[in-house]
């Protein structure tokens, strides 16, 4: 049996399992807005150091972003929820001057 067919056997009988039906996130679309934003190149460079087990400061910014977001979800105190907020606001601007200026960069050569 070939590693593809193997693969695929293994997928199948994950999905009969009903292993894939409460993914997070299922049902909606997937937000690959960043992805998208972020230069060609760059995005192969990242994929290396990702497959190296490395990050970018703009994947950490995410992952950072991401995790807040979650944190925001479980408080309900309306003082700790204003400190998040305002903590996911300036992570999302540091991400965004980092595209702008690798698109600055970019535009430079």
């Amino acid at each position: 049996m070939s590693l593809e067919k193997a693969v695929e056997a293994i997928i199948k009988e994950a999905q009969e399992r009903g292993e894939f039906d409460n993914l997070k996130g299922k049902g909606k679309p997937i937000d690959l807005s960043a992805y998208f934003e972020t230069p060609e190149d760059v995005r192969m460079a990242y994929s290396m150091l990702k497959e190296a087990g490395m990050v970018s400061a703009e994947v950490d910014l995410l992952n950072d972003i991401a995790a807040l977001k979650e944190r925001l979800t479980t408080t309900y105190e309306e003082k700790d929820r204003s400190r998040i907020q305002k903590m996911i606001r300036e992570k999302q601007l540091q991400f965004n001057i980092m595209l702008e200026r690798q698109k600055r960069q970019r535009s430079e050569k």
